[in-house]
């Protein structure tokens, strides 16, 4: 029987010899093989010296199935032996037990994720990570020890390598182990980025060229060392253009390339082909505002024009909005013939898009036919917004409008609204229809409201009338999915979430695709770095000052991640010296970020400003004197002070910039000297670096030479010091535009690059499927999901209500001010106007503040508009804002600004509701009468 066993174990060997060989641990296997004679054993090891792992495991392999003289029983052993030196899997294998094919494709793709992303990977804190992979048994012992010899003899990154290749070698499971232990040891942004999910790498540079008078293009993406991004394409920009809020609306004739933040949404076009029409153009003929769609476009929209809920998958440029609007004429046109009336909500994720959509698309072409109307928490009317539902017969606003609006309903509110008032609901970007979302929690209504309906209709009673559904994506992407499997199970996950009946997309003809021509420019690795070497010395003084030992090295995410764990723990400590030390460190950080991504003058600058602003605010006088300097602080501006003139030099010294501007500029002279007129636009992470960006070009004369000029966009946040864009979403769709990524080598964006063209892939393959299957499969599928999302919202609601209840009053907290711990007010003191602004109005407090002008103020149509900064009298740390509420002053504090003393406990919040504690709401009549009594009494004095 034995014998049997061992020959079954040869033809196994065999026919598995190609994943064997990638999965056996060769060298501490030899070890344990007894049965392979010692000149065997040595061909193998002097095999693996020579040549390497895969190669002495496929010599190990043939002298196994080759050899006569092993001993009865040596298959058994060779199990034995793999399970102890922790090849799990190769072992599994041998015993033919492989995993199921899909276990098998998943892990498979796990594998190749791991290998695409090493260069991201290798800089994790290896001998952290190790150690819990070692506890979940993903490591033996003699891995861990080999793994921190390693990190001894050849650093941090020589360690990570060998841990990734152990770790691969494990049997199917090892991935979800290795991101637990990636979160356990603090490197979440590693873990999202596995996951599929977005990081904080929205950090990006692009710049895009056209040819001019193209009016359909492709976007892109580029990247540089440190998640930042340049891409070449399409015409953007007017030459001399401010860009300012009112120029974008129109398109001029002229070359010019802009840069602006990429964390804000901007678009330089308009779905479709159509040139931009503005709200004042009223051409005569309506046959101007036709909508004519393609082919592809009119089959996409059948089912919906058939009464059905469908999502729309059309990548980007292929006019999905345009199709949208040509949904919503024919809708409202076929109600309005069945004398029915109708009324369509577009529902959008972010405010910019709400005049977007107005302009360039509904209001374009419906507003000759039909009331349109536009609504967003930064354009709110005077009238309340169900009186905008009734009086318009298309709305386009922001989802958090219309789901505060239904909840209102649903607690009686006469202000609230129905789902059943619309007949037709839009869901722009409708990938986000997911747990936790507000797209979610409006369709877990529709959810209910329809399984209610089912209800209604077997006690044959009139069923409750629900919205048709037109959900929009251009990409739904694939939810972190590892598997094929799992990409198609997240495409029916969204279908069930909008309950739709099918989802509609197109594979594109050559001719009819207009994808951009992709290539990579690799930048060369900077071989010196001596501004960078400064600010890395002066965050070293700065560690050993407050005796900080940080985990990696300065420069990376990893390091953002710890220091800001550093400032919020000494917050709550009151350990002021190290809170100062982590914020400065902070600052630092970014501006090696800065010089690795822009030029090191534009860090300095940075550096620069941030002195100055703070010592501006410790220099702040008042009746009482000024602002408390701490010796920590003081320690902080000499360092600063110290070390200003050799920063300053460098980077007057064009040899240590970083490569990839140098390839950057080669790659637009290329594309502005080869074409005859072309345009771009550089998408960048800041609004500090869009401005350096824009200097950057304007200083260089052979920019000038082939026609570029430049100018700057940023978004319209309340910090921002210049004026602020309006509404657009930059990208290019010439069929001729070009992609490029530009990666400092070794940088790891060439290779996430890969890993999103892989998902892409999936996803595409994964919408086919689900495409393609049979309808009852399909529609058992989706109720499955929907129930499960019916009961899931049960369980949450009920948690949610157990919570409420457990809601502290007030009194039980206290807060402190984050730098200096001074008390600042009891929770009794603080009061809620609107639900969200949470104020304190007393005395006591506008004794301990100073108010200082705010820059960037912002004045909106509602009852309150922003009036200025408050700040700490005695340290100048920022409070909040100055709001002027009804004619009323009200200090509004920023919860993440203080320490909140809990119990016996001291935390740090970033928001509000984090908070189980229940505000009261602002009592305007109490406090109106104690100013007018108070101004009664001031006016009897000068009176007397």
């Amino acid at each position: 029987m034995s014998c049997d066993k061992d020959a079954e174990t040869r033809h196994t060997l065999d026919c598995f010899r190609d994943r064997l060989k990638r999965l056996i641990q060769v060298e501490p296997l030899l070890d344990l093989l007894h049965f392979l004679e010692p000149d065997r054993k040595d061909r193998i090891k002097a095999k693996f010296r020579e040549e390497g792992n895969i190669s002495a495991a496929t010599l190990l392999i043939d002298e196994i199935i080759h050899s006569k003289n092993c001993e009865q029983g040596w298959s058994r052993e060779l199990v034995t032996a793999l399970e102890t030196v922790g090849c799990k899997h190769a072992a599994k294998y041998v015993l033919n037990s492989p995993p199921e094919p899909t276990e098998e494709a998943e892990n498979d793709s796990c594998v190749r994720l791991i290998d695409l992303l090493q260069l991201t990977l290798v800089n994790m804190k290896t001998a952290d990570v190790c150690a819990h992979c070692r506890v979940m048994g993903l490591l033996t012992q003699e891995d861990q020890e080999n793994i921190l010899k390693l990190i001894e003899n050849q650093g941090n990154i020589g360690g990570a390598r060998l841990l990734l290749k152990r770790l691969v070698k494990n049997e199917a499971g090892w991935f979800s182990k290795f991101l637990q232990a990636l979160e356990d040891t603090e490197h979440h942004e590693l873990v999202r980025e596995l996951r599929g999910e977005p990081c904080n790498e929205d950090e990006g540079m692009s710049v895009e060229t056209v040819e001019e008078g193209e009016q359909s293009c492709s976007s892109a993406t580029v990247e540089t060392n440190m998640y930042s991004s340049m891409s070449l394409l399409p015409p953007v920009l007017s030459a001399n253009s401010s860009l300012l809020s009112e120029d974008l609306d129109s398109s001029v004739d002229s070359s010019g390339l802009g840069a602006c933040a990429d964390n804000e949404e901007v678009d330089m076009y308009k779905e479709g082909e159509e040139e931009d029409l503005t709200e004042d153009d009223n051409p005569s003929e309506e046959s101007k505002r036709d909508i004519v769609l393609r082919d592809y476009q009119m089959e996409v929209a059948r089912p919906a024009l058939e009464e059905k809920n469908i999502i729309i998958c059309l990548p980007t440029g292929s006019g999905k909005t345009r199709v949208a609007v040509y949904i919503t004429k024919e809708h409202l046109e076929k109600r309005k013939q069945m004398g029915q009336p109708g009324k369509v909500v577009v529902l959008v994720n972010k405010v910019p898009l709400v005049e977007q959509h107005y302009k360039a698309e509904f209001g374009r072409f419906l507003k000759h036919q039909y009331s349109v109307e536009r609504v967003s928490g930064a354009s709110q009317l005077k009238i309340s917004f169900p009186q905008i539902i009734e009086q318009n017969d298309i709305i386009i606003c922001t989802a958090q409008i219309l789901e505060n609006s239904l909840a209102k309903a649903k607690n009686g509110d006469e202000d609230g609204i129905k789902l059943s008032q619309f007949t037709l609901m839009v869901i722009d970007e409708c990938h986000h229809t997911k747990k936790g979302g507000v797209y979610n929690h409006i369709m877990i209504r529709y959810l209910k409201q329809k399984h209610q309906n089912q209800l209604l209709k077997k006690q044959e009673k009139s069923p409750v009338p629900l919205p048709q559904i037109l959900g929009l994506t251009a990409s739904p992407g694939v939810g972190g999915a590892m598997s094929q499997q799992r990409a198609e199970e997240h495409i029916l996950q969204i279908c069930a979430n909008l309950d739709a009946f099918t989802i509609k997309t197109k594979t594109f003809e050559e001719e009819e695709a207009k994808t951009p021509f992709k290539r990579i420019a690799r930048a060369e690795e900077r071989k010196e770095d001596p501004f960078g070497d400064v600010i890395k010395k002066i965050m070293d003084e700065i560690h050993e000052h407050a005796d900080l030992k940080p985990l990696c090295e300065p420069g990376i995410q990893n390091y953002e991640q710890w220091v800001v764990q550093k400032e919020q723990n000494a917050a709550k400590e009151e350990n002021q010296k190290v809170r100062v030390c982590a914020e400065h460190l902070r600052q630092y950080n970014e501006a090696l970020h800065q010089s690795n991504t822009i030029r090191m003058s534009d860090a300095f600058r940075f550096l620069d400003k941030y002195h100055n602003e703070e010592l501006k605010t410790k220099s702040i006088a008042d009746e009482e004197g000024t602002v408390t300097i701490t010796d920590t602080e003081r320690f902080l501006f000499t360092l600063f002070k110290d070390n200003k003139a050799k920063l300053q030099e460098l980077m007057g010294k064009p040899q240590y910039e970083n490569n990839s501007l140098a390839q950057l500029k080669t790659n637009i002279l290329k594309e502005f000297s080869t074409r005859e007129r072309a345009r771009g636009i550089i998408f960048t992470r800041t609004r500090l670096s869009a401005i350096a960006l824009c200097q950057w070009i304007q200083e260089n004369p052979k920019f000038d030479e082939v026609g570029v000029s430049a100018s700057y966009l940023i978004g319209g946040g309340d910090q921002s010091v210049v004026k602020p864009m309006t509404a657009a979403r930059g990208r290019g769709r010439a069929e001729d535009s070009s992609y490029t990524l530009v990666a400092e080598a070794g940088s790891g964006v060439a290779e996430r690059e890969s890993v999103n063209e892989y998902r892409e892939k999936m996803m595409s393959k994964a919408i086919a499927k689900v495409c393609k299957m049979n309808r009852a499969d399909y529609e058992k599928k989706i109720r499955e999901f929907q129930m499960q999302a019916i009961m899931e919202e049960k369980v949450k609601i009920k948690k949610k209500q157990q919570k409420g209840m457990m809601k502290e009053p007030p009194s039980k907290i206290s807060l402190s001010c984050r730098q200096c711990s001074v008390f600042v007010c009891s929770g009794e003191d603080i009061e809620k106007i609107e639900n969200m602004h949470h104020v304190n109005v007393t005395t006591q407090f506008s004794k301990l503040i100073t108010v200082r002008e705010n820059a960037s103020l912002q004045e909106r149509l509602l009852d309150y508009e922003t009036n200025g900064v408050i700040a700490c009298k005695n340290c100048g740390q920022q409070w909040g804002s100055m709001m002027l509420y009804k004619s009323i002053e009200c200090p509004c504090l920023h919860i993440k600004n203080f320490v909140v003393t809990y119990g016996s406990k001291k935390k740090t919040f970033s928001k509000w509701s984090e908070l189980p504690i229940k505000f009261p709401a602002f009592d305007y009549t109490q406090h109106a009468d104690l100013l007018v009594e108070d101004s009664g009494e001031e006016e009897d004095m000068e009176t007397d």
